[in-house]
């Protein structure tokens, strides 16, 4: 919910998200360039914008890292639920029914369906979130390290600094044995 305005998804934010709060992994503020405009005809996906806006070198640098893992959590709509169609305005069909968390009855049109594959930049890709999970955990220190970082900075009401190394590294030799599993690391 966090990487979603109420109404859209953003692949950008759901891979800045992963970056940051799954791998550690900082990615710094964008260059000052134009922000991708929304196509509001829905002639085009975002994926085609994201494209277009990669066209730019300084915006590739960035993007090229970003959007996969963001485009490998489309299937998660704006609440969390799964998805395999976006919604679309389609006035020429029979809307779908539905009924909201609150009850209520709304109509919906389905629009076209989720592509969630991606490529990520060492050339590994997957075609869906079950496969990028696949590829994250080829680098399970990657993970460990800031799983254990979150879990202390949790414990701790501090973020992890400089000084802590040596102890977070012992924590991560410890509990190598175990995979760094969550119960291994709260210990």
């Amino acid at each position: 919910k966090i990487t979603a305005n109420g109404t859209t998804t953003s692949p950008v934010l759901r891979g800045k998200w992963i970056f940051e709060r799954i791998l550690g992994l900082d990615i710094p503020p964008p260059p000052p360039v134009a922000a991708v405009e929304p196509d509001i005809r829905g002639a085009v996906t975002l994926r085609q914008q994201l494209e277009k806006h990669r066209a730019d070198a300084s915006c590739a640098s960035c993007h090229d890292k970003v959007d996969p893992p963001g485009f490998a959590l489309e299937n998660f709509d704006v609440m969390g639920g799964w998805r395999d169609r976006y919604r679309g305005i389609d006035e020429t069909k029979t809307p779908e029914r539905g009924r909201g968390k609150n009850g209520h009855a709304f109509t919906f049109h389905l629009g076209l369906p989720v592509d969630a594959a991606g490529e990520l930049p060492d050339g590994r890709s997957f075609k869906d979130v079950r496969e990028f999970k696949r590829l994250l955990l080829e680098n399970e220190p990657l993970f460990a390290r800031n799983l254990a970082k979150q879990l202390i900075t949790y414990a701790t009401g501090a973020p992890v600094a400089f000084s802590d190394r040596r102890e977070l590294d012992r924590i991560l030799e410890h509990t190598a044995p175990s995979r760094h599993g969550v119960r291994s690391l709260i210990h």
